[in-house]
């Protein structure tokens, strides 16, 4: 072969060589192309999954603190609730102590201050004790149970200081 047809062959083997290389490397850049797009893509999906996480979380948050709002608002009517019922009670318990004020202001076997609390002797009559009995001891028919167990008759002046006259309650507080 002459130098002219080496020649020509070494410029087509170079253009061949030249021409494969071209195609590695457009091809090697198109499979790095596709391959790019699908990592995009996946980072897309894995972001977008992280986002929708975060959403979950922040209306786990919002219903939690929602929740922990309507717990106080709950508490809140709760200790008002309690309170109007103390009061209530309190009221109920003042009503209940004010007639007993009043009976004992009324009842002449008692004896009461000017403002109708009862003076305590120290003794309890039968009128007092639940059933009649003191001590769990029923006292015998004309008698009344003492505090130390032993029964008194009921006509016993020391025991019952009488009142000449009986007291009614006009309202003014002084029941004379």
């Amino acid at each position: 072969m002459n130098t002219t047809g080496w020649i020509i062959l070494i410029v087509v083997v170079v253009v061949v060589i030249a021409v494969i290389a071209i195609i590695a490397a457009t091809v090697g850049r198109n499979r790095k192309r596709e391959a790019d797009r699908h990592r995009a893509e996946e980072m897309r999906e894995s972001a977008a999954q992280s986002q929708l996480e975060a959403r979950e979380r922040e209306a786990k948050a919002a219903r939690a603190a929602a929740d922990a709002k309507q717990a106080e608002v709950d508490a809140e009517r709760l200790r008002r609730e309690a309170q109007e019922r103390e009061s209530a009670a309190a009221e109920a318990r003042s009503h209940s102590e004010e007639a007993m004020r009043r009976a004992d202001h009324v009842d002449p076997d008692v004896k009461t201050d000017r403002d109708g609390n009862r003076i305590d002797d120290g003794r309890r009559d039968a009128a007092t004790a639940p059933g009649g009995t003191q001590g769990g001891t029923a006292a015998p028919a004309g008698t009344a149970a003492l505090g130390d167990d032993t029964a008194a008759p009921v006509d016993d002046p020391a025991r019952h200081p009488r009142h000449e006259a009986p007291r009614f309650d006009d309202g003014t507080g002084t029941g004379r």
